[in-house]
């Protein structure tokens, strides 16, 4: 019986005992059954470069990582990168398997995973053309648009002796006690340029068509297998949507996936896009399960477990793709990252507490690219497991946390967990802070679900919400907290006085823009092109943009529509058929027409957005630019009349721009009234955090971080 096989009968004999606590996520909670090995449910916990690979001292930290995630109930999991070789380095001195002292690093890992009944695979990745360092190769010596390197032709020699490096390194993986290795295929790296025709020019055995483009990476695997014999698991992850220039077609896919299947692959995982690619992948705008069906599609043509990845991060979405076909299990990193005990808490039948990762990448891949450890933007602990702990108090004390925005509500969580009996004042009628606005843009509807993680925690953990309710000094001093946490935030920051015309009734905050309270006309100006610009801007010319009303927003099961995995894939030219024939998956893009006129100027010359995060800001620049928004640099605000807004241009010119209304995003400012002045002497000890300590850009990373840490040391 092969492996699918055995996971479906396993499935049919277990499905009538599942346990009523687990009736929501029944096929998400049964057991995969390898043959050899079996897998206690169907959530992995894929690779992630965190940054702690890379050094032997940080596996004490590392291994605490896993260890969290054990816990939490993952089924298995898979490390970060890790090089068979000092070619296949990400960085220089990057993490590698080549020696007996790696053997007793990463046994740190696999002892502690092991500990929690959990499965850990160490990924074997070589960066081949990626590398960012001088001793890049390459099936081709084509250049990487994201590595300043060169890579030199990898010769015939080479491409042995890298075969037998992938061996060693398995062998070495298994005796350090990891279940099995992913051999990384995907992503644009190595192995998947020597799949790909977009850096595979090659003209002997390992080049031209798919049968011996696909050569490199079916002798890798056997050479794995023959090395670490047939009890030991393989995980292959696939590229299946190319989305670059003379990328695969799903047939040239499919014909991998079975060639390594014959090699001796366990599972297949599922790989999508390029690094270079000019798609998102996994930004928060990509609809969830947008990749699925690729999956489905490589799944009807092997008898091996395929493994479905990519913006799937909450349990009724793993489940449906599990029970519905598409894949035998789900793969999930970020949202492992966001919470470690997502899977418990699925299968506890409590995912309205999961901590949902939201796919901002501020925190985790944006650090990766700037050589940072990772970490999570909803979750500051991960990665710092062993740095940022949340004891017990010894001692519980009285405090007040003042604002509801996202400081504040990490701040009453964490001291709230740690035993303080705490109150959290928010003068408005919801909690949230500036999150309410950003929630609104749309892609960015899965920002509803940390306010909805947050509010559900505070009422879990006992903490004493009071909203609509606005608090003075005298009433926090006669209230005789030890601890007072001012987390008032921000308000937008006004024009009035510094811009004539600037009072007048067509010209709004963003705030007031994104309230849904007013009617914008057909022509907008748009003051301020950081973030906040380019999420106003979005905000007014995509099609599918809802204003959402007050009883809408009060309703916590509401969340609005967001844009279908059709019309996503229409707007960025990626094909609608699973068994595609295009190169790559790539169509022609499909522009929108936008709803209205939008001109989004800086005064600062150059690029709009060039400080936008690194992972992200390229998708808003070709967001803005689809939906026909004019970028202008180099301003100066003249006056705002009844017309429109005078500028003078970056030449120096001065024009009107005929616009119905004017928003203005022009920074904020800390809103620091309750902070004693210098001589008063309070009874409580007051700490301020999140934009009421830094009005800069909103940095909802930043002030989550500010409360945990706040909070964890009082």
């Amino acid at each position: 019986m092969d492996a699918r096989s055995a996971a479906q009968a396993n499935t049919a004999a277990n499905d009538s005992h599942i346990p009523t606590h687990n009736s929501d996520y029944p096929h998400l909670f049964t057991p995969l059954d390898l043959g050899f090995t079996t897998l206690k449910n169907r959530v992995v916990m894929g690779s992630m470069h965190t940054g702690l690979e890379d050094r032997f001292y940080n596996y004490g930290k590392l291994a605490a990582y896993f260890a969290e995630r054990a816990k939490g109930g993952v089924g298995m999991m898979i490390t970060g990168g890790i090089s068979p070789n000092r070619e296949g380095w990400l960085l220089p001195a990057g993490g590698t398997m080549n020696t007996k002292m790696d053997v007793i690093h990463h046994q740190r890992l696999t002892r502690a995973v092991h500990k929690h009944d959990s499965k850990i695979l160490m990924q074997i990745l070589h960066s081949g053309r990626y590398g960012y360092h001088p001793f890049v190769v390459a099936p081709s010596p084509i250049k990487s648009p994201i590595s300043p390197f060169k890579p030199r032709k990898m010769s015939a020699k080479n491409i042995q002796q890298t075969i037998s490096d992938y061996a060693r390194a398995a062998t070495l993986a298994k005796q350090a006690g990891y279940d099995g290795v992913e051999v990384m295929g995907s992503e644009g790296y190595l192995i998947n340029q020597f799949l790909s025709r977009h850096v595979n020019k090659r003209k002997d055995e390992y080049g031209g068509d798919i049968d011996g483009r696909m050569r490199f990476a079916v002798e890798i695997v056997q050479a794995i297998r023959a090395a670490v014999g047939e009890d030991f698991i393989i995980v292959f992850r696939l590229s299946m949507l190319d989305l670059v220039k003379d990328g695969n077609t799903m047939a040239e896919v499919i014909a991998v996936a079975q060639a390594l299947e014959a090699a001796g692959v366990t599972i297949i995982n599922t790989g999508i896009g390029w690094h270079e690619a000019r798609v998102p992948t996994i930004v928060t705008s990509v609809p969830r399960a947008a990749f699925a069906d690729f999956a489905a599609e490589v799944r009807r043509h092997v008898s091996i477990p395929v493994m479905a990845a990519n913006r799937i991060n909450m349990p009724h979405t793993a489940e449906h793709i599990v029970q519905s076909g598409q894949a035998d299990l789900i793969q999930m990193a970020r949202p492992l990252l966001a919470d470690p005990n997502w899977a418990n808490k699925a299968k506890a039948g409590q995912s309205a507490r999961i901590n949902t990762c939201i796919a901002c990448n501020q925190a985790c891949l944006d650090h990766t690219f700037e050589h940072k450890r990772s970490t999570c933007l909803v979750n500051p602990q991960a990665c710092y497991e062993t740095e940022l702990v949340y004891k017990k108090a010894k001692r519980p004390k009285k405090v007040a946390v003042v604002g509801g925005g996202v400081a504040g509500m990490s701040a009453a969580c964490v001291a709230a967990q740690r035993g303080h009996e705490v109150t959290l004042y928010e003068a408005k009628s919801r909690l949230g802070g500036q999150f309410n606005y950003a929630k609104v843009i749309p892609g960015k509807e899965e920002f509803f679900e940390t306010i909805r993680y947050y509010r559900n925690e505070l009422e879990h953990l006992g903490v004493h919400v009071k909203l609509n309710t606005a608090v003075d000094s005298d009433m926090l001093e006669a209230s005789n907290y030890h601890h007072v946490i001012i987390a008032t935030g921000v308000v937008p920051r006004s024009l009035e006085g510094k811009l004539e015309g600037a009072e007048l009734p067509h010209v709004l905050s963003y705030a007031e823009l994104l309230s849904g309270e007013h009617e914008i006309g057909a022509t907008v100006a748009v003051i301020g092109a950081g973030g906040i610009g380019f999420d106003v801007s979005e905000y007014l010319t995509a099609q599918h943009t809802q204003v959402l009303t007050d009883a809408m927003l009060a309703d916590p099961s509401y969340r609005p529509k967001a844009q279908s995995v059709a019309e996503w894939r229409e707007e960025w030219g990626v094909t609608q058929d699973a068994d595609y024939d295009s190169a790559g998956g790539l169509h022609k893009p499909e522009g929108i027409t936008p709803k209205r006129q939008v001109y989004l100027m800086q005064r600062s010359k150059g690029r709009l957005g060039k400080g936008l995060n690194k992972t992200t800001g390229w998708v808003h620049r070709a967001h803005i630019k689809s939906h026909g928004v004019i970028e202008i640099s180099g301003v100066q605000y003249e006056k705002i009349t009844n017309e429109g807004i005078w500028i003078t241009n970056a030449e120096g010119h001065s024009q009107l721009l005929r616009v119905d209304n004017v928003i203005v995003c022009a920074g904020q400012e800390s809103v620091v009234d309750l902070m004693p002045k210098v001589g008063d002497a309070p009874k409580a000890q007051y700490h301020v955090i999140g934009g009421a300590k830094l009005a800069a850009e909103l940095d909802a990373k930043r002030a989550i971080r500010d409360g945990a840490e706040v909070a964890a040391g009082i």
